[in-house]
Parts: C-alpha cells; sequence; structure tokens
C-alpha cells in the first residue's frame, strides 16, 4: 500500500489530477447505478423506511469535480502522449 501511495506522490501533477478525475468519475458512475436501482424498486414505504440516499446530487458533484480535474490535466497528459 505504501510503494502504490510513493509512485502516486512521484507522479506529476496533471497525471495526479488525471487519476483522482477517473476515481471521481468511478464512484459518479456507482451513484449512478445505485440511484438507477433504486427508483426500480416500486414500494415506496420501503423506500421511506430505510432512509434516504441523495443519489443524483452525489452523481452530478462527481461527475462535475472528476470532469474539471480530467479537464485541467488534458493538455499536459495529451501532450506527453505524442
Amino acid at each position: 500500500m505504501a510503494y502504490l501511495w510513493i509512485q502516486f506522490e512521484l507522479l506529476s501533477d496533471a497525471a495526479q489530477l488525471a487519476i483522482v478525475g477517473g476515481g471521481f468519475w468511478l464512484f459518479a458512475g456507482f451513484c449512478a447505478l445505485m440511484e438507477r436501482r433504486r427508483s426500480k424498486k416500486r414500494d415506496v414505504s420501503r423506500l421511506e423506511r430505510v432512509g434516504f440516499m441523495p443519489w443524483t446530487t452525489l452523481f452530478v458533484l462527481c461527475a462535475i469535480i472528476g470532469g474539471g480535474c480530467l479537464a485541467m490535466s488534458l493538455p499536459v497528459v495529451l501532450g506527453s502522449l505524442v
């Protein structure tokens, strides 16, 4: 585990932003999946009994943050590929 953290610290700022942005998009995909799963339930009383989780809000926030991180790192990452 410490080895992965050291490798992450040695990456450039753009590569770190790209990894963090990809992580946010991965979590946004998980939130979208959970919102879809929640909305397929038919029994509303059962939904109210277990509580509330703002999956749509989490999805939007994570997608925006992840997209911003990826957009900021894109020029450097693409420049290193050429």
